[in-house]
């Protein structure tokens, strides 16, 4: 299970686990749209492909909590 990381970590942006613009790679690094666009969709942490991050609807976010550490250091 993904673990819906909550914000970008290059610029900080919100991504809520129930929409979509988040871009992720094999290692759950989670970046915003614009973020990813800048990095030609190539994670800087791992080098690894950034790709859309599918959404959890928010009936599943009860059983399925997202996290809520976040990941951007600002």
């Amino acid at each position: 299970m993904l673990e819906m990381r909550p914000d970008c970590e290059r610029c900080g942006t919100d991504l809520p686990a129930a929409a979509s613009g988040a871009f992720i790679c094999s290692f759950e690094c989670s970046f915003c749209a614009a973020c990813a666009e800048e990095l030609d969709d190539c994670c800087p942490n791992c080098g690894g492909e950034l790709m859309d991050r599918p959404t959890r609807s928010t009936k599943l976010q009860e059983k399925f909590p997202p996290s809520a550490e976040r990941k951007f250091k600002g």
